[in-house]
């Protein structure tokens, strides 16, 4: 099995999946802003197993894997990994639908979600909380790499209640995932304190005694490339996996652009609909789009006028419409 993770050189940037975010369209916006070899893999949004797996759900469920040809296009010209990250509970499904990505997609690896931390997934003991059946969770990925040629990733988290790192990474390391990205908050937690990179770095340290061939990435509170490379340096990590940064800066993956103007801005925001448009209209809630119009108007005057503005607007063509009239 080739596994990508290990081919890359120096420190790895990824892009965090995120629900409700990391659709292909956002994912092309955000590789189309970035600088050559600064942005190195992208993920997609979380796919249920055990919705894929159903016969009337797969349609519905499977939308979180559409890559359109427009990102598949920018994916080759800057040599980006696309990963399709899944998650649910049951060895034997994630056996089938690993096989089933596999044979009917073109991804370049599957990662199993073992970090998000929402109540109610985590009731069904799905994702965080396979933090506390490692057994479990051991047997889920060799399942999932049992069912696919593609590298297997985990992404987690340094516990449920409390931070129990070594305790947890040490499992994880024993069934060879392909990378371990790990975020620096517990499942209680939620998005809520610092991320606690020093809970990263103890990981790094185990990895290199027990493991060291295993990639090992971290992730939380990285808001710009700078401290990211410093993260790298102070922890020992290969790579950094970016989430809620990307919302204060969509550029962030282009260390040179300092100063972005306001033309750019609305630009890039319009940019940004018209594609949400073509690719979803009229399968998905326009509203989900309000979300990203806040990280495209800040740092100008006038800007929170025009957020407050855009937040009233109905259609796409309200959309355009109030930008021609600026």
């Amino acid at each position: 099995m080739k596994n990508f993770w290990r081919e890359f050189k120096g420190p790895v940037f990824s892009l965090a999946p995120m629900e409700d975010v990391t659709d292909t369209v956002f994912r092309e916006i955000v590789m189309g802003m970035s600088a050559p070899g600064k942005l190195h893999a992208v993920f997609t949004e979380f796919t249920s197993v055990e919705g894929m797996n159903h016969p009337v759900g797969r349609e519905r469920v499977s939308e979180r894997l559409i890559v359109n040809q427009s990102e598949r296009e920018i994916l080759k010209k800057l040599g980006i990994k696309l990963v399709a990250q899944i998650w649910g509970r049951n060895p034997e499904i994630y056996h089938n639908i690993a096989k089933y990505i596999s044979d009917n997609y073109d991804f370049d690896g599957i990662d199993i979600n073992m970090g998000c931390p929402v109540k109610k997934v985590f009731k069904i003991g799905a994702c965080s909380a396979l933090i506390g059946e490692p057994d479990l969770a051991k047997e889920i990925i060799l399942a999932t790499k049992e069912g696919t040629h593609l590298p297997v990733s985990v992404k987690t988290r340094t516990g449920i209640k409390e931070h129990q790192t070594e305790e947890w990474i040490s499992q994880l390391l024993e069934v060879n995932p392909a990378a371990i990205i790990l975020h620096g908050r517990t499942q209680r937690m939620q998005g809520e304190g610092d991320a606690n990179w020093e809970e990263i770095k103890k990981a790094v340290e185990l990895r290199n005694k027990v493991n060291p061939e295993i990639p090992f990435h971290g992730n939380g509170d990285v808001f710009s490339y700078e401290d990211g490379l410093q993260k790298v340096k102070e922890t020992g990590v290969d790579g950094v996996m970016i989430g809620r940064g990307i919302f204060q800066n969509p550029w962030f993956f282009d260390p040179s652009k300092t100063e972005i103007s306001k033309k750019d801005r609305i630009n890039k925001l319009i940019d940004h609909t018209k594609l949400f448009e073509k690719t979803w209209s009229p399968n998905k809630n326009f509203n989900i789009l309000k979300r990203f119009y806040k990280i495209y108007l800040n740092s100008f005057e006038g800007a929170a006028k025009m957020r407050a503005d855009l937040m009233m607007v109905k259609s796409y063509d309200e959309v355009y419409k109030y930008f021609d009239s600026k």
